[in-house]
């Protein structure tokens, strides 16, 4: 985690942190604790707008999960970094593995560095 912290504040140096215990409003725990890096607008069908980070960080008994948010094709992930990051597993937003060493780094960086720029 300590290393995959370091490789993103090294992509987005100047990102905003988020730093999410995993509770709702009520206190009721409803996801994994999380870090979250950068900023941007979620667009909501009702036309509100709510911040939230374009890339999370959560350790949970799976594994790693690495977010990326804000990326409208929902198929861009997995056809484009799917095969070639390794033994991951590739969402439409959600890249998910067992350990570092699982993955090509190289290659989550790079689908770090896009899903940023296509989230801006």
């Amino acid at each position: 985690m300590h290393e995959l912290h370091n490789i993103i504040l090294k992509l987005l140096p100047e990102c905003k942190l988020w730093f999410l215990d995993g509770k709702n409003e009520e206190g009721k725990i409803v996801s994994n604790p999380n870090i979250g890096y950068g900023s941007y607008n979620i667009q909501y069908t009702d036309g509100t707008t709510r911040e939230f980070y374009q890339i999370g960080l959560s350790a949970n008994t799976a594994g790693i999960s690495i977010y990326i948010m804000g990326i409208k094709d929902k198929e861009y992930l997995l056809q484009t970094y799917g095969e070639k990051i390794g033994k991951a597993n590739v969402t439409g937003y959600c890249i998910k593995f067992k350990k570092l060493k699982d993955i090509h780094i190289e290659i989550l960086e790079a689908a770090i560095t896009d899903g940023v720029k296509k989230s801006a």
